[in-house]
C-alpha cells in the first residue's frame, strides 16, 4: 500500500482521497505501481489547480461574463466533486466559493454600471430631445439644419434604452426633425413664390429702363431712374441665376443714359464757366460806377453793361447767386439815387412836407403854452401829461424837418 498526506492506494489497487467528510474513492489502478497510481491523480489535482488559476485570472483581468465564468467555475466543481484528484480538494472548493463571490460582485458592480450608463444615456437622449424640439422652432435655416444632423450622430452613438423609454424619445426626436424639415420646407417654397415675383417685377424694371437709356429729357429721365431704383430695391432678390443677369441689364441702361447726360453737362458746364467768368467781368465794370455822382450816365453806363449781360447765356448754378448779387447791389444804388433825386426834384410832396412841419410846429407851440398855463394853475398832473404828449409832437416835427432838408432847406 502506497500513501501520502491527501491519498493512498490499498492492496487492491484502489486509490483513495482525503477529505475534510472522510475518504473517497478516486478510482482504481491496474496498470502499475501505486505511487505511479498517486502520481498520475496528484498531477490530476495540479491540473485543476492551474485551471483554477487561470479562471481566477480570466474573471479579475478580463471582461468575462458572470454566465460564462459561472459555467466554468459549475465544469470545474464538477470534476472536484468527482474526486478524480488526489490533493487538497476542500481547499480547491473554498477557492471556487471565493470565485463564486468575486463573480457574484461582479456582475453587481456591471448591473450597476449599465444601470448608470442607462441613466446617462437616458439623461442625454432627453436632452437631445430637447434642444431639437427647441430647433424645430429656429429659422435659422442651415445652423439648425445642421446642428440636427450632428444630433442624429450623437443619438446612433449612445446606447439603447428599454424598448418603451427608447421608442418614445425617439418619437419626439423624430418628430421634432419632421417639424423642422416641413417648416423649412414651407419657407423656402414661399421664398421661391416670392423671388419668382420679384424676376417678373425686375424684368418690368429692366424693360423700362433699357426703353428709357436714350432719352435726352435728362431731367425727368434722371428722376424716373431714381424711382426705379427705388423700386428695384423694394422688389426683393430674384432667384440666384437670374438676379446678376437683371442687375447687370438694368445698371447698363442706366450707364447708357448717364453716360450720354453727363456728356451733355460736361459741354454744358464748360460753357457756363465761361459765361460766369465774363458776367464776372461786366459785374466788375457796373461795380465801378459806384459810389454814383453823376445819376444819369450812370444809369445809361449800367443800361449798357446789363445788355451784354442779358446777352450772355446761364452761368453754373452755385455761382448764380453770388455774381448776380453783385449787380444788383449796384442796381440798388442807382434805384436810391433816382428815388433821392425825386424826393429832391417833387414839388407836391415839398408842399405836403412843408405843410406837415407847420401843423407839427403850431401844435408845439400850443400845448407849450398850455404846460405853462398849467404849471401857473398848480395843476402839475396835467402839465406833466401834456409834457408827455409835447414830447411825442416834437420828435415827429423833428423827423419832419429832416424830410424837408432832403429837399434842399
Amino acid at each position: 500500500m502506497s500513501s501520502d498526506p491527501w491519498g493512498r492506494v490499498d492492496e487492491t489497487g484502489t486509490v483513495y482521497v482525503r477529505t475534510a467528510d472522510g475518504e473517497q474513492v478516486v478510482g482504481s489502478w491496474q496498470a502499475g505501481s501505486p505511487e505511479e497510481a498517486l502520481a498520475y491523480f496528484e498531477r490530476k489535482y495540479e491540473g485543476l489547480v492551474v485551471e483554477i488559476g487561470l479562471l481566477e485570472k480570466r474573471v479579475k483581468t478580463t471582461d468575462l461574463s458572470a454566465k460564462d465564468a459561472q459555467a466554468a467555475i459549475d465544469h470545474i466543481r464538477e470534476q472536484v466533486d468527482a474526486h478524480h484528484a488526489v490533493g487538497d480538494l476542500d481547499a480547491l472548493r473554498v477557492r471556487l466559493d471565493k470565485l463564486v463571490e468575486l463573480v457574484e460582485a461582479r456582475r453587481e458592480e456591471r448591473k450597476a454600471q449599465r444601470a448608470k450608463q442607462s441613466d446617462e444615456a437616458r439623461h442625454a437622449k432627453e436632452a437631445l430631445v430637447a434642444e431639437a424640439e427647441e430647433l424645430s422652432q429656429s429659422d435659422q435655416w442651415r445652423a439648425a439644419g445642421e446642428r440636427l444632423r450632428a444630433l442624429v450622430d450623437t443619438w446612433k452613438g449612445l446606447p439603447r434604452l428599454d424598448r418603451k423609454s427608447d421608442d418614445e424619445l425617439w418619437h419626439r426626436f423624430s418628430h421634432a426633425r419632421s417639424a423642422f424639415s416641413k417648416r423649412r420646407k414651407q419657407h423656402f417654397a414661399q421664398l421661391d413664390a416670392q423671388r419668382e415675383e420679384a424676376r417678373k417685377t425686375k424684368e418690368r424694371l429692366v424693360a423700362e429702363a433699357e426703353a428709357l437709356s436714350n432719352s435726352t429729357d435728362w431731367g425727368a429721365t434722371a428722376a424716373r431712374y431714381r424711382e426705379l431704383m427705388a423700386e428695384w430695391k423694394a422688389a426683393g432678390r430674384a432667384q440666384r441665376e437670374h438676379e446678376d443677369d437683371l442687375w447687370n441689364r438694368f445698371r447698363g441702361a442706366q450707364d447708357v443714359f448717364f453716360a450720354a447726360r453727363s456728356s451733355v453737362f460736361a459741354e454744358r458746364d464748360a460753357e457756363q464757366a465761361e459765361n460766369l467768368k465774363l458776367k464776372e467781368e461786366l459785374a466788375e465794370e457796373a461795380e465801378k460806377l459806384l459810389p454814383i455822382t453823376d445819376l444819369k450816365a450812370a444809369r445809361a453806363a449800367f443800361r449798357n453793361v446789363n445788355e451784354r449781360w442779358e446777352a450772355i447765356g446761364h452761368v453754373p448754378r452755385d455761382a448764380r447767386p453770388k455774381v448776380e448779387g453783385r449787380m444788383h447791389a449796384v442796381e440798388r444804388a442807382i434805384q436810391e439815387a433816382e428815388e433821392a433825386e425825386w424826393r429832391r426834384t417833387n414839388p407836391e410832396a415839398r408842399a405836403r412836407a412843408e405843410g406837415l412841419t407847420g401843423q407839427l410846429q403850431a401844435a408845439v407851440d400850443k400845448l407849450r403854452g398850455q404846460i405853462e398855463q398849467a404849471r401857473a394853475q398848480g395843476n402839475n398832473a396835467r402839465a406833466d401829461k401834456l409834457q408827455r404828449e409835447l414830447e411825442g409832437r416834437q420828435a415827429l416835427l423833428d423827423q419832419a424837418l429832416k424830410g424837408l432838408q432832403e429837399f434842399g432847406g
